[in-house]
């Protein structure tokens, strides 16, 4: 019975895990593996930092094809996704709090970077 119920709350446990992965596919987009040195050489830009009148602007070399914008707790505050890829984007944001985000970044070839952004009151 102890193995029984030891068995069950594994499942359960396992089965929460993976409810929590991000789950974010894009059809006709394969999954790519990436060295860590690729991700180094990428020229991302996101500015002004931090971020105080309710918008931020992402530049980067290769084509952006998805943002999203989460709160820490992982509530997405923001999401895009572009038909026409683009290099330079301008983020607007409806009265954020103040405090940490995370911007991540989807290019066109399937290469994802996640980013951290702070977020203050305007003045």
């Amino acid at each position: 019975m102890k193995k029984l119920l030891l068995f069950i709350y594994l499942m359960i446990f396992t089965l929460n895990l993976q409810a929590q992965k991000d789950s974010t596919i894009f059809a006709g987009t394969p999954p790519q593996k990436y060295n860590s040195g690729e991700a180094v050489n990428l020229n991302i830009s996101i500015y002004p930092v931090p971020v105080r009148d309710n918008s931020f602007t992402v530049k980067s070399d290769k084509d952006i094809s998805f943002i999203k914008v989460t709160n820490i707790i992982g509530q997405d505050i923001f999401r895009i996704k572009y038909n026409n890829p683009q290099q330079f984007i301008r983020i607007p944001l409806e009265n954020p709090k103040r405090g940490m985000y995370l911007v991540t970044i989807i290019f066109s070839d399937g290469l994802r970077v996640v980013k951290k952004i702070m977020i203050e009151e305007s003045e």
